[in-house]
């Protein structure tokens, strides 16, 4: 089935071979990317962070499997001991952790907002906004099911949600805006990007 471009598909290669390492070459910036945005950290138990934002936002500039597998290499990363997690954290002690759910629940909302994205619902503010909404669902359901093992279910909604909903409501504002907003611009200035098959590693 014919999929809309994603961003991350603007410039890429046609040539199978370049267009294998594009792709793998993406997924290692953009893991290092959200480790960026995860030292941008305060609080404790459950830091305020710019990491979730950053993980939707490479869902929607990469699309689905790029997304995905970009997640999952920094998942790898951390385990590897590499101090890529919130406040410099690593190892799966770090996943075992009260933000150990959110981190895997990161996986699962860069794939499913990258596809909403593939299917051109980054191209309207109404459509990313609700695909930001939903990626952020998915993180909580994992985050907060997680936390609530650890830490029982009310302290988990004190310290893992409540606390954050208005950050995230404008995380997700921002995004709904500078997404559809690039689209316009690549519009006006006629880019010669083309719609493809999905053709992502």
């Amino acid at each position: 089935m014919l999929t809309s471009l994603t961003y991350a598909d603007i410039l890429r290669p046609s040539e199978k071979r370049l267009a294998v390492f594009y792709d793998i070459a993406l997924i290692i910036v953009g893991s290092l990317f959200i480790a960026l945005f995860a030292q941008i950290a305060v609080g404790g138990l459950v830091p305020f962070t710019g990491q979730t934002f950053a993980v939707l936002m490479i869902g929607a500039l990469f699309g689905g499997r790029r997304g995905g597998l970009c997640l999952l290499l920094y998942i790898a990363e951390g385990a590897a001991g590499l101090p890529v997690f919130a406040q410099g954290r690593s190892s799966f002690a770090a996943l075992a952790g009260p933000t150990g759910g959110y981190i895997i629940g990161f996986v699962f909302a860069a794939y499913i907002v990258g596809l909403l994205s593939e299917k051109g619902w980054d191209r309207r503010f109404r459509t990313t906004f609700l695909a930001m909404v939903l990626g952020n669902v998915v993180i909580y359901a994992f985050g907060l099911f997680w936390l609530s093992v650890l830490v029982g279910t009310g302290k988990a909604l004190a310290v893992g949600l409540y606390p954050f909903i208005a950050g995230d409501f404008l995380k997700v504002f921002l995004a709904a805006i500078i997404l559809p907003t690039g689209w316009k611009l690549l519009k006006m200035t006629n880019s010669p990007a083309k719609e493809n098959k999905g053709g992502q590693i």
